[in-house]
């Protein structure tokens, strides 16, 4: 045995990679190229592995080795899909279809190739025919006891289920897959993969404690590999989620910054969009709106729809019709229910802030059954978060009340601390609106955490909230409120989006402010509010 094969069997990628580099592609034969890949994908030199593959892929057909020249395509038109490269992709779909079709019996390639055709019928929105696929790579895995065909198809089983709404059978597909390649019966391709796919299905319905568990798994799988790079930067981009949801934003964004650094060296421009995204939603719930506006601006260059994220940075910037417009666009847009959860709770958010009460209580009913359907600890208090804010736009907080403790109850439950804290914030509103005194509590608590993580704009709110008992003018606790972000330079639809009225009833409140204080200008409002120590 070589000293590059030593190194590849004992994991070392890198040391693989070397000692081949320096031997050089024309003596190796095709398994050996074949494992020369693998080791470029896994070190990051993605040219390396494609001309090694290729050249793999024609020494098998060559040798009348259909077999191996199906899993050389294969893997070929995975790596150009990761890549950006979807024509290629497709080319050699077709090319292992092609050959599959020369061999005369049974194989397992048969269930690489369906694999293969699972992705395009994902793309073009026909879940039924990817199940149908998915099923049958399974189906071949276990005929042929091809443990990496079991491993992924078994991962890719659960995802579609998800996409179908089935949420206790994908997750249960999930697991299993997970358990497999934690075991370690799949190679590192595929087991790298499936830690990815699974992960990213449990994020994308907010399953948290699967995604912190999974990813822990990950980044040991990493960890133990010298000079892995693939799959770190999806690693990072997961821990940084998880920051992110445990309120230590400073963390996520670095790690998200990491997660673009490894993405760019290996050249996979959506998972590079997807770190700008989730960076603008950092940035936009700590009110750098310009910052946030930049990021999914980058992430919509690189082909990443930024949305919902977007048109909750239009509404923070006061371009409330936009942010409505574009919401719209989105609940008319045919989407399954993974892309529903996602996004759901912003869409609500926009509608209750433009007035839209009726609308928005139709879709927090939707997002509630969604969230019953997964079980999900962090979905089911955004359900409850939705229909509490709901009630408390059409005027009953006594009704809301209940909802808004179950999601403060639920996001302490997976260490959410902002948005327990936003809870916990609209909690104090309804008491506030109550006249109950333990109002100042909830609002006190829920901006001493908003200022711990940086969330300026809702640290802000929670002040605007926390009015003395006393008001002087004659003044309401509403309409110090709205008195206070004048003074602080909102502009109408700044203060409609803040606190979640819409721009006539501001007005409204505003004409009543300069009869109260009869004053005719924001300017002289303004100047009351510092001058009585409102502000």
């Amino acid at each position: 045995m070589s000293r590059a094969s030593e190194d590849f069997a004992r994991g070392d990628w890198q040391a693989a990679y070397d000692a081949w580099s320096r031997e050089g592609l024309d003596g190796l034969d095709a398994d050996e190229l074949d494992r020369f890949g693998t080791a470029a994908g896994l070190v990051g030199h993605h040219d390396d592995l494609v001309r090694a593959l290729q050249r793999a892929f024609l020494r098998n057909q060559e040798a009348g080795d259909l077999r191996q020249a199906v899993r050389c395509a294969f893997r070929l038109a995975m790596t150009a899909s990761s890549h950006g490269e979807p024509a290629l992709a497709a080319g050699w779909t077709a090319r292992a279809a092609d050959l599959v079709a020369e061999i005369d019996e049974d194989c397992a390639e048969r269930g690489w190739v369906a694999f293969l055709l699972m992705f395009r019928a994902i793309g073009a929105g026909d879940f039924a025919a990817a199940q149908t696929c998915a099923d049958e790579a399974y189906a071949a895995g276990r005929r042929f006891h091809d443990a990496d065909l079991i491993a992924t198809s078994t991962c890719a089983r659960g995802r579609v289920a998800l996409y179908h709404g089935r949420f206790a059978e994908g997750l249960a597909h999930l697991d299993e897959a997970m358990v497999r390649v934690i075991a370690g019966e799949a190679t590192p391709f595929i087991a790298g993969n499936v830690y990815c796919t699974a992960i990213e299905g449990a994020q994308e319905i907010s399953d948290f404690a699967r995604v912190a568990e999974w990813t822990a798994a990950l980044e040991r799988w990493c960890d133990a590999q010298p000079g892995l790079l693939a799959f770190t930067g999806q690693c990072a981009v997961h821990r940084g989620q998880l920051m992110r949801l445990h309120g230590t934003w400073d963390e996520a964004l670095r790690e998200y910054a990491r997660a673009a650094e490894r993405y760019v060296r290996i050249g996979t421009p959506d998972a590079i969009g997807l770190t700008a995204m989730e960076t603008g939603d950092v940035l936009r719930l700590r009110g750098d709106l310009s910052g946030a506006d930049e990021a999914y601006q980058h992430a919509a260059d690189l082909g990443v729809d930024p949305q919902p994220g977007l048109a909750l940075l239009w509404l923070a910037s006061g371009r409330s019709e936009a942010a409505k417009a574009a919401v719209d666009r989105l609940l008319a847009a045919p989407a399954g229910p993974v892309q529903r959860c996602r996004l759901l709770p912003g869409a609500i958010e926009v509608l209750l802030a433009t007035g839209q009460v009726e609308p928005a209580q139709a879709l927090a009913e939707e997002l509630s059954s969604l969230a019953a359907s997964s079980g999900a600890a962090a979905l089911v208090a955004s359900g409850a978060q939705a229909l509490g804010a709901v009630e408390l736009a059409a005027g009953d907080a006594a009704g809301a009340l209940p909802y808004f403790r179950r999601a403060h109850q639920l996001w302490t439950k997976t260490s959410a601390t902002y948005d327990a804290a936003v809870a916990r914030l609209s909690t104090g509103r309804c008491l506030l609106a109550l006249a109950d005194p333990s109002a100042e509590h909830e609002l006190a608590a829920a901006r001493t955490v908003f200022r711990q993580v940086g969330a300026a704009p809702m640290a802000d709110l929670a002040s605007s909230l926390l009015a003395p008992a006393s008001l002087p003018g004659g003044l309401t606790a509403r309409e110090v409120e709205v008195l206070r972000l004048v003074a602080s330079g909102r502009s109408n639809p700044q203060i409609a989006a803040e606190l979640v009225l819409s721009e006539k009833t501001v007005a409204r409140h505003l004409s009543n402010i300069f009869g109260k204080l009869d004053v005719g200008s924001r300017t002289a409002a303004a100047a009351y509010a510092f001058e009585h120590g409102l502000v």
